[in-house]
């Protein structure tokens, strides 16, 4: 039966991209909150809870299978409370009930259907349904009568089914055993990233193939601290497989969510700003450690993607864009070979599609069917010099020609109906940005970054706090909302650090110093590490607290790196310490799955350091000062923070005591190295620095 006109819903008030998008759907949804369950209650009906977001493809193809047709929609009002959640607006939420998915099916992911007694607690939980029963996979239709009559019949069964998840959800919020702090957690990861690492191809696994940049963060820092050539490689063959392949998009830049193949060609076409920074941030990082060229121009062209096409006029960064265009997965990215032709002419368009594996019959196949529809990704099959050579093409020229066809791709393309830009302003992901942007000036010194990074962490500062200066999760359409999480403070206490870094603005380290006490307050536990959301949270079934990294670090991993640069940075040793206690929390897991803890591991490299103070004592816009700002910038130090104490030095100095003696000597730019609570010679001038670094052994792999 098809969908008709009909009054929107409840979720018409809402401010989500994703919750709006079916606000005209034949389903009498509630967004989550007391009316929903109070009305269960009241009518002796399970909640049926449907979690997605506005970019998940495989959302929409549910969205119109089910949530859109009269017959499954007049069942799920029937038979159900429906309630609909934005899983990027409640990550809380969406934590608690993905545990449950996973704990009842050992898969999980998105949309997220789980089916609640009114009290919140799940008995049933799984991910997409379509209309009706196919290859083994329940529909709608016969699945909602089943749980109708369970429910009439076996409601005792039911409930004690959702006691003994509610109890194991609350048992997996526990701590368990604390691990050991060593270097053999490290050595453990890298070997369980070796065992699954794609030689051929990069990345880890077979199909699908996600990106994961905080696990090649770890591999750069694991090849810097053993000279470990395999570390380096396993990182290096997985940043050029996908700056090559189709995740990447050539014409206008950015990554894509993930490969549905292990060649890195075929994406889920979604691009999300978390992903733009984590990969920005690993490729700053290849390069400060390789010099390749290719990196740098990498992490522009993601900038530029973001701040061309992310940001918002006030300076903040919206959450994603779609897949979907005109109700089809990829439309807008993908090109046949008569229309490269005609738009660039026969010899630029064969040279283009030779680069790019463009060809008539397309090389591009759908998920469902298999079909090749005679569209194409583009990609390179070769490294770009290698490519350039096979063509007979010196590498610059052919770099020249390519970016001119990229243009007027790039304006062709604009002219297409564009995927769906989710413009929700979200504090956590906007921290993400902020460290990559901020991380971005400091090392390929493009001051355009800073100034960026500034006007979005000024727009989450002053618009996405609550008057009693507590952070919210979410901004839009003027309005900021929802209680902020870890991964909000976390995020953010992130991006201002790296922000402090690339400006030297004492300001920013304040912001940081006063958020992570904010942190530990609102997130602390007792027996070690961070909760996910505040204690005074009502409206959730239980409080967790997340250890394991996910698309994105774990809020918890995060903090400890936080934690211990701070206490570098001021000399707070009590700060140190509640590193310490929560990484001994996070150290249990991590010795069991390494691999999924690699944020975790990129805290501990630093702990076991061993980590160095450097404060340069100068004027700021002088030129040795800023040779000296540059060099930091150049270098691969993970393990050194770096300060800059300007001629009045009084701002720092109340935030970092230490630093108060330390002044220019003989009216040059000065360098003060410490580690171990200890500082050498000062450094005056670049080549003095240069010889204290070396003497250091900071430059010892870099």
């Amino acid at each position: 039966m098809k969908k008709t006109a009909r009054p929107a819903n409840r979720l018409a008030a809402e401010k989500s991209p994703y919750l709006l998008q079916h606000a005209g759907n034949p389903v009498d949804w509630h967004p989550w909150g007391d009316e929903a369950f109070a009305k269960a209650r009241r009518e002796d009906k399970p909640v049926f809870l449907s979690i997605g977001y506005s970019s998940c493809h495989w959302c929409h193809v549910m969205a119109h299978e089910s949530f859109e047709d009269e017959e499954v929609a007049a069942l799920l009002n029937e038979t159900f409370v429906n309630v609909k959640v934005d899983r990027e607006e409640r990550p809380d939420i969406d934590h608690i009930y993905m545990t449950a998915c996973q704990m009842l099916t050992g898969a999980g992911g998105w949309p997220l259907t789980a089916i609640l007694t009114p009290d919140r607690t799940p008995f049933f939980a799984g991910t997409y349904y379509p209309k009706t029963s196919r290859a083994g996979r329940i529909g709608m239709m016969d699945l909602i009568p089943r749980v109708r009559e369970m429910w009439k019949t076996r409601r005792a069964d039911l409930i004690a089914a959702a006691g003994q998840i509610a109890q194991a959800l609350r048992d997996a919020t526990k701590a368990g055993a604390e691990g050991e702090i060593s270097a053999e957690l490290l050595d453990e990861a890298k070997a369980d990233m070796e065992a699954s690492f794609d030689p051929e191809n990069g990345g880890f696994g077979t199909r699908p193939k996600f990106p994961v940049p905080h696990q090649l963060l770890f591999l750069l820092r694991y090849a810097r601290r053993k000279g470990d050539y395999r570390a380096l490689t396993m990182a290096e063959r997985t940043l050029k497989a996908m700056r090559m392949g189709g995740i990447y998009d050539h014409v206008g830049f950015g990554f894509h969510r993930y490969s549905t193949d292990e060649h890195w060609l075929v994406p889920h076409f979604e691009k999300m700003l978390y992903d733009q920074a984590l990969l920005a941030m690993a490729y700053l990082e290849a390069f400060q450690a390789s010099r390749e060229p290719l990196y740098a121009q990498t992490a522009r062209e993601i900038f530029a993607y973001v701040l061309r096409d992310m940001t918002s006029p006030e300076g903040a960064f919206y959450a994603s864009e779609d897949a979907d265009s005109e109700g089809e997965e990829g439309k807008f990215y993908l090109w046949r070979k008569e229309e490269v032709l005609k738009l660039l002419g026969k010899g630029e368009g064969e040279f283009v599609s030779r680069l790019f594996g463009i060809r008539p019959e397309g090389n591009f196949t759908e998920e469902a069917t298999g079909e090749r529809l005679g569209t194409n990704i583009l990609h390179l099959a070769e490294p770009p010099d290698e490519a350039a050579e096979a063509l007979k093409v010196p590498p610059e020229e052919a770099a020249g020609r390519w970016e001119s066809a990229r243009k007027i791709l790039f304006d062709a393309r604009r002219k297409r109906v564009p995927p769906l830009k989710d413009d929700k302003v979200l504090a956590d992901w906007n921290g993400l940005m902020i460290a990559a942007l901020s991380r971005g000036a400091q090392v390929l010194g493009d001051r355009s970054y800073l100034e960026a990074a500034e006007r979005a962490a000024d727009f989450v500062w002053l618009k996405m706090r609550a008057p009693n200066g507590r952070l919210l999760h979410r901004w839009r359409d003027g309005v900021a909302d929802f209680a902020g999480n870890l991964d909000d403070y976390a995020f953010l206490i992130w991006g201002l650090l790296e922000l402090y870094g690339a400006g030297f603005d004492a300001r920013r380290l304040k912001m940081a110093l006063d958020l992570q006490k904010s942190l530990c307050d609102l997130f602390g536990d007792k027996e070690g590490g961070f909760f996910f959301t505040l204690a005074d949270a009502a409206d959730l079934l239980v409080r967790k607290k997340e250890l394991y990294d996910g698309a994105i670090p774990s809020g918890n991993a995060v903090a400890v790196l936080n934690l211990l640069r701070l206490a570098r940075m001021t000399g707070d040793a009590p700060l140190e310490e509640t590193a310490l206690k929560a990484a001994r929390v996070l150290a249990g897991p991590a010795g069991r799955s390494p691999s999924s803890h690699a944020f975790f591991l990129v805290a501990v490299d630093f702990l076991l350091g061993p980590p160095f103070e450097v404060v340069i004592a100068g004027e700021p816009a002088a030129p040795d000062t800023r040779e000296m700002i540059a060099e930091f910038g150049r270098l691969y130090l993970p393990n050194a923070v770096v300060l800059l104490r300007p001629p009045d030095g009084k701002a720092l100095a109340e935030i970092a005591p230490f630093t108060a003696g330390m002044t220019p000597l003989r009216g040059r730019a000065t360098a003060y190295i410490c580690s171990g609570f200890a500082c050498r010679e000062p450094a005056v001038g670049i080549g003095g620095l240069r010889d204290r670094l070396q003497e250091s052994g900071l430059l010892h792999a870099s």
